[in-house]
């Protein structure tokens, strides 16, 4: 019987050691984001997405163009990384926030709901700047927690990190 429990025991290991080696490996990649991805994904906040519109260049909430609506505070956010790309593919019904998947609210993929059961609630989603392929929000996101979410108020030397030097816009941070 002690055979038995201690090849039962080798065969568990064998399994289970592989397994958890695959998933702290692919935990460790999807942490450790490329700075060329960075980078992109700086791209489409700035640029394509126009997020710093409505959420700051630094994503603290001080939008850049007071006719846009007032973005959330990503510096402060609790946001798991999940929920931000479900954010961002989806928009929030009821506020400024818009989709950025072009088919969100076509078949039930955001919150259950077709844009027929926002009309029907008498909501109406605002339109993005662009929409951006499924790539492209991983890549925003992959900003967005290197350099924005959870990191705090914005000083000098996050500041310098952000631009990945020196900027003017630093001198401004006290």
């Amino acid at each position: 019987m002690q055979k038995f429990y201690g090849a039962l025991i080798r065969a568990i290991r064998s399994l289970i050691a592989p397994a958890l080696l695959f998933t702290f490996s692919a935990v460790s990649v999807a942490d450790a984001a490329d700075a060329g991805d960075i980078a992109e994904g700086m791209r489409l906040y700035m640029q394509k997405g126009n997020c710093q519109a409505c959420h700051g260049w630094s994503g603290d909430g001080r939008k850049t163009d007071n006719q846009m609506p007032d973005g959330a505070n990503l510096r402060e956010t609790k946001l798991d990384r999940a929920t931000f790309v479900m954010i961002v593919k989806c928009g929030l019904p009821g506020t400024g926030m818009p989709p950025y998947d072009r088919l969100a609210y076509s078949d039930g993929r955001c919150f259950g709901k077709k844009e027929s059961d926002l009309r029907a609630q008498g909501i109406r989603m605002a339109d993005p700047p662009a929409t951006l392929q499924p790539r492209e929000v991983d890549l925003l996101a992959d900003f967005a927690y290197a350099k924005i979410v959870g990191k705090g108020a914005m000083d000098r030397a996050k500041c310098t990190d952000y631009w990945g030097g020196a900027s003017e816009v630093c001198n401004e941070i006290k």
